[in-house]
């Protein structure tokens, strides 16, 4: 698996995510703007850039506007944008603890991403599609610590920020660290897996 590369074709992110993109470059959003536009993720009007809050994108271009937003500004930016999209994406309701929230992620993640035109979890009997990967989630042997492996397309610091945000919201002092021991997409394995401590 490629950085940067679509696991299968035909998968699209909703609109609602490019608001962390925004949020994320809330100093540099005429950077933003400009990749955003240039990778068909909305367009400039008037001087300011718009798009479609509910409308599908190509996950192709948007992992393409990841991959330049990278290259232009470095990984720190893709860090903050995973830090936003708790904020912007819709998650389960009902979680009550740090555990249930790190397993809620993957659901998260499938319910902001349609492949072929289907939802990729059908909230209503809980099928989740295959095609995008996944932000695993166990519980650690101690009790205040977790492991989740993520093998998803998207940028480590990008996954790390969404973890890092979510641990947070229940245990204010999590920290969530990436293990190179067990490999990295950034060394070129499947997957990365985050230790997560509060």
């Amino acid at each position: 698996m490629g950085r940067y590369r679509v696991l299968e074709p035909g998968i699209e992110v909703h609109g609602q995510s490019i608001d962390a993109i925004l949020q994320g470059f809330s100093m540099l959003h005429s950077i933003a703007w400009k990749i955003l536009s240039a990778h068909n993720l909305g367009e400039m009007k008037a001087g300011q850039f718009v798009f479609d809050r509910d409308a599908w994108y190509s996950q192709a271009s948007w992992l393409a506007a990841f991959e330049e937003l990278e290259s232009k500004v470095g990984d720190g930016a893709l860090f903050q944008i995973g830090q936003k999209i708790p904020a912007a994406v819709a998650f389960p309701p009902g979680i009550r603890d740090i555990h249930a929230a790190l397993r809620s992620v993957d659901v998260a993640y499938h319910m902001s991403h349609r492949k072929q035109g289907r939802p990729m979890f059908d909230e209503k009997t809980g099928q989740m599609l295959e095609g995008i990967g996944h932000y695993g989630y166990t519980e650690g042997p101690g009790q205040r610590e977790g492991v989740s492996v993520c093998n998803t397309p998207y940028p480590s610091k990008f996954d790390q920020g969404i973890l890092t945000t979510i641990a947070r919201r229940f245990e204010s002092r999590a920290t969530v660290e990436l293990d190179f021991r067990k490999g990295s997409r950034l060394q070129g394995a499947d997957s990365c897996t985050y230790l997560i401590r509060w």
